[in-house]
């Protein structure tokens, strides 16, 4: 009983030290002075008010979110491919293969911003704009994608595959009409995981993005300045938003799909 107490404590202090930060994140973007301190000035809403009015601001969210929607549509796309391979029966270097598809996660984003960036400079002398940060955005999202859609085609029956083909459709409208349709769960909650992680991206997008930054980076530059820290809190406390609703959909969508292959779920993102 001590020993669940004690881990009682330890989670919850955990919890606290981790979370602490973001709790203060709407405690400043409502407060209505310009200097994050306590005490606080009073309720106001003109850092929000002003994020409407920030043309630079428009200009990076509308890149973050362009360059996000094509990353988890090609992430996913990918994903899906490399998620059905590893379904199927062993194929020669099919684990070396599928083991160096997962090598980004174990590789400092810094590394691999690097590495592209002399890549795509020096060598193909490319300029830098955001097919250049989707290209890096893709290379680490997909393992994500696979690690998600694993658990989707692994879950099947390829019984079902099979029943199909025997029934006279060939593999791909078999896979497009059977499979397909009991995996969509977990395509959706790639692309929703995968959007979120390209949105938030920062090293990869400050090395590699053009003219047009993203909003990341279009954030970085605004903590030089100290008047615009609110502005900073106001748009974190948005962003913190968004990204637990739409990790929240994911797991939805995740359980969801679990469920309707019969198998009892064994936890998740949530």
């Amino acid at each position: 009983m001590r020993g669940w107490t004690g881990l009682r404590i330890y989670v919850i202090l955990y919890l606290a030290v981790l979370y602490a930060p973001i709790v203060l994140l709407p405690l400043f973007a409502f407060n209505d002075a310009a200097i994050i301190a306590f005490p606080l000035a009073g309720f106001s809403t003109r850092w929000f008010a002003q994020l409407w009015t920030t043309d630079a601001l428009h200009q990076a969210l509308g890149n973050s979110l362009f360059i996000a929607a094509v990353t988890a549509t090609l992430a996913t796309l990918l994903g899906v491919c490399a998620a059905r391979a590893g379904a199927m029966p062993n194929f020669p270097g099919k684990r070396g293969m599928l083991g160096f598809i997962m090598f980004p996660l174990v590789l400092p984003e810094i590394v691999i911003a690097v590495a592209l960036l002399v890549v795509i400079r020096q060598v193909l002398d490319l300029d830098l704009s955001n097919w250049t940060v989707i290209l890096a955005h893709t290379l680490i999202a997909t393992p994500f994608s696979i690690a998600i859609l694993n658990g989707a085609f692994q879950n099947l029956d390829p019984s079902f595959e099979e029943a199909a083909m025997d029934l006279g459709e060939s593999r791909w409208s078999a896979f497009r009409l059977v499979t397909l349709p009991l995996v969509f769960p977990g395509i959706i909650s790639s692309l929703l995981i995968c959007f979120i992680i390209s949105l938030d991206d920062f090293v990869l997008a400050q090395f590699l993005t053009g003219s047009n930054p993203t909003l990341p980076v279009y954030i970085y530059g605004l903590t030089r300045f100290v008047d615009a820290l609110p502005l900073v809190m106001a748009l974190g406390t948005i962003l913190v938003m968004l990204s637990i609703t739409l990790l929240i959909i994911a797991e939805y969508f995740r359980r969801r799909g679990v469920a309707r292959a019969g198998l009892k779920d064994s936890g998740g993102f949530l």
